[in-house]
């Protein structure tokens, strides 16, 4: 696995350890708040699928540190599948909330695909 795919793989990681941070801890605090747009009242009411959302981002990060401990060619992928999950979950969601979203999470994520198969 080339040098520069690990680090963008684990700069996607790190991202997404961010989101389970902002979705499930911070939801209705004022960063969360001010991160998503979010009235305290819309905050409050949909705090708990927040942060069943945020688990789902720390699922993915772990799947993309897993494919970086493991490395060569099974880390490969491993970062393939994680990579695509979170492009499709990134395009889906600037398609049904925001396009914002493709930009914060598909685009590394697709970015760091390319250069995994540049090697």
């Amino acid at each position: 696995m080339p040098l520069i795919a690990q680090i963008l793989i684990a700069v996607v990681a790190l991202l997404h350890l961010y989101f389970l941070a902002l979705e499930m801890f911070l939801w209705d605090k004022p960063l969360g708040r001010r991160v998503f747009k979010l009235t305290p009242e819309f905050a409050t009411a949909s705090k708990t699928l927040a942060a069943n959302q945020g688990l789902y981002n720390g699922f993915l990060a772990a799947g993309l540190i897993w494919s970086l401990a493991l490395g060569g060619h099974e880390g490969v992928h491993i970062a393939i599948f994680f990579l695509t999950c979170i492009i499709v979950a990134g395009i889906y969601g600037a398609v049904t909330v925001n396009k914002r979203i493709f930009f914060f999470q598909a685009l590394p994520a697709l970015v760091a695909l390319i250069l995994l198969h540049l090697h």
